[in-house]
């Protein structure tokens, strides 16, 4: 892989890298149709990492269709590269070999960091291992994992990676829910009730667009809609500055906010977000 991004490189091609976990749906080939705005020579790269998941999160359940996705991406995209690392490629002897980890400070003390340990360094660490690998100029992520955007975007300005980095607004089902691998996971009853995600979070969007500037009044307001589910249970409702993922006091005029929600339907989390800038100078 590194041999041919490097061989592309010289023939003057510019690489743009999506990494995905697999198990490709709409959002995914969102993120590759705007790849392929960026460049002319795309990676596409599927990879379930084993370092981003804790104890007794579904790592070994993940969907993994590798079939399914070659056809997926052979119907949008006339040429390019899949890479398909294996676990013994990107982690030579296993984790406990692994002696070099990232972590972005201060940017996982909120919204998911605190509910998975470990997490946002497993998926640093993997994203420079992948950046590594493929070469890219430019690399593509889904905004619906706001904070795993954020963190990786500091990653590559801190350590001049020279990565250009590209964040793509959510995909969404017709009734708003945010497009997910893990959508798979729920009955018929919690897919009509999950919708209250996306109520939530466009409430907040809403409320900071009229000049609600109290963090906690949006906060209140997206747990009052996520309540409406009975099958739901609240991980966290937040509202954060949207580059340094810190709570605020309050949201002044012009602030850049992400305002983040995170809900188990039985064992499966979904999370959900909106960027929004308040209103003013």
């Amino acid at each position: 892989m590194q041999a041919r991004a490097e061989q592309r490189r010289r023939e003057g091609r510019k690489v743009v890298l999506v990494p995905t976990m697999g198990a490709l749906h709409e959002g995914h080939l969102a993120l590759v149709r705007e790849a392929l705005k960026h460049g002319d020579e795309l990676t596409v790269s599927i990879f379930v990492n084993p370092t981003q998941f804790g104890p007794g999160e579904d790592f070994d359940q993940y969907p993994r269709r590798i079939d399914e996705d070659i056809a997926l991406l052979e119907s949008i995209a006339a040429e390019g590269t899949l890479f398909v690392p294996n676990d013994d490629e990107m982690y030579p002897g296993g984790k406990a070999a692994n002696a070099t980890w990232i972590s972005v400070k201060g940017l996982d003390e909120h919204l998911c960091g605190p509910h998975r340990p470990g997490h946002f360094p497993g998926v640093a660490t993997v994203v420079a291992k992948l950046i590594n690998v493929c070469r890219p100029r430019v690399a593509v992520f889904g905004l619906k994992d706001a904070q795993q955007f954020v963190i990786l975007k500091r990653m590559v300005r801190d350590l001049h990676f020279g990565v250009e980095m590209i964040g793509v607004p959510t995909a969404r089902q017709s009734d708003g829910l945010a497009r997910s691998s893990r959508n798979a996971y729920l009955s018929a009853e919690q897919r009509r009730q999950a919708v209250v995600l996306s109520k939530a979070v466009f409430r907040a969007e809403q409320l900071i667009r009229e000049g609600e500037g109290n963090p906690e009044v949006l906060i209140e307001s997206m747990r009052s809609t996520l309540a409406e589910s009975l099958a739901g249970r609240i991980q966290y409702a937040e509202v954060v500055d949207a580059d340094t993922l810190q709570p605020l006091e309050r949201i002044e005029a012009g602030r850049h906010v992400l305002a983040a929600v995170a809900v188990f339907f039985g064992s499966t989390r979904l999370i959900d977000n909106v960027f929004v800038r308040a209103p003013g100078a």
